[in-house]
């Protein structure tokens, strides 16, 4: 069975999240001589899970929901 995937971590940046492993970034244990994969919040912000289909089941106190107050790109 697969970790949990965490929404929010404290420290992103220290943590390779490219498998199920989630190596130290300076420790990679892949072997496939490429880079840290970096955590969604790194590239999308800290609401990234409330946006698209990314198969995460919901905890409680998180919302998946996406707030009435977001601007319309359309207008």
């Amino acid at each position: 069975m697969a970790k949990k995937f965490p929404l929010q971590p404290k420290h992103p940046e220290r943590i390779c999240w490219g498998c199920d492993r989630y190596c130290p970034a300076d420790d990679l244990g892949c072997g496939n001589g490429s880079g840290r994969t970096q955590h969604p919040a790194e590239l999308l912000g800290e609401d990234w899970y409330q946006w698209g289909d990314w198969g995460l089941e919901e905890t409680s106190g998180e919302s998946r929901q996406a707030t009435d107050d977001t601007p319309d790109p359309t207008q």
